[in-house]
């Protein structure tokens, strides 16, 4: 089999005769160039590809990234937030642990609030070592370490306290201020700004704003300050699980670790917090149950 090519010109005439072998091998060529050319091409896509698909990645890994680190700042910001709410607590105990030590005429080397107590013991294995300079976690433990040293100092002050000079004024009897009246009672009743049925957890007595507001029994002051929906309130624990409290005050006559008697003034009337109009809002309060106050207004 072969392949001729005849060319007939006006001035020239040639043929040209091409073998099986020639033209196989010339089929075969061309053949491979167009797949050469193809592959080459197929190839340069295929690159392409992977570079954009892997640039796609890391993109996303970027976004996730910056993503961890936002919620990562937030977390250790509500962190920072709550270690500082807790360190005021310290504070405050502090101050009413001092307050107390100085009320009950107890030795002060003994009642440190001031200073972490010194402590030591056997390693055993719930302790962990952590390495390196975590400012953060040696703050919690410290933290820690403090609010474990003061309760246990002040359950101490509490059984020293309550049996020291007061026993005899203790119990709850009275109304809670000098003059006014009782305007509403403990139990369900309409809220004064929503209009809707709502537990009502103490007695109102209404007054004049300024008038003076009394302990209805002798006890320490474990608050005296503002407090969400009771404005300015001064809470009195008076031993054995009881508590008392004074709300919506105008000015506040006493500190935290006051030790007071029943009768004593412990604030103005006013009508500071969620109230309507001047008044003391009232309670009683049982291992932290509020109670009725009424049967302790009228105790013989």
């Amino acid at each position: 089999m072969s392949l001729t090519l005849h060319y007939k010109g006006k001035s020239t005439e040639f043929s040209f005769q091409i073998g099986k072998r020639r033209l196989v091998a010339g089929f075969v060529l061309v053949c491979g160039l167009v797949l050469l050319s193809s592959r080459s091409s197929y190839q340069a896509n295929e690159s392409h590809a992977r570079i954009e698909y892997a640039k796609s990645g890391l993109v996303q890994q970027q976004q996730d990234v910056s993503a961890l680190k936002s919620a990562t700042q937030q977390q250790l910001a509500g962190i920072m937030l709550n270690l500082a709410d807790v360190q005021s607590q310290i504070q405050r105990v502090n101050a009413l642990g001092s307050r107390l030590v100085e009320q009950a005429g107890l030795n002060q080397d003994e009642f440190g609030f001031q200073e972490l107590p010194q402590a030591g013991g056997p390693i055993t294995d719930s302790v962990i070592t952590i390495q390196g300079n975590n400012e953060l976690l040696e703050r919690i433990d410290s933290m820690l370490q403090s609010l474990d040293s003061k309760t246990q100092q002040l359950a101490a002050l509490e059984s020293i306290m309550m049996n020291h000079h007061i026993d005899e004024q203790t119990n709850l009897e009275g109304r809670p201020i000098t003059s006014g009246w009782l305007s509403s009672y403990y139990g369900v009743r309409k809220d004064p700004f929503s209009g809707l049925p709502t537990m009502h957890k103490g007695l109102d007595f209404a007054g004049k704003t300024g008038e003076p507001v009394v302990a209805t029994g002798a006890g320490l002051v474990t608050w005296s300050g503002e407090r969400y929906g009771y404005g300015n309130l001064v809470e009195i624990d008076h031993g054995n699980g009881i508590v008392t409290r004074y709300g919506h005050n105008k000015a506040l006559s006493v500190k935290i670790g006051d030790v007071v008697t029943k009768g004593q003034e412990i604030a103005l009337m006013g009508s500071t917090g969620r109230s309507t109009g001047a008044h003391v809002h009232y309670e009683v309060i049982k291992n932290g149950k509020q109670l009725d106050p009424l049967p302790f207004v009228y105790r013989k």
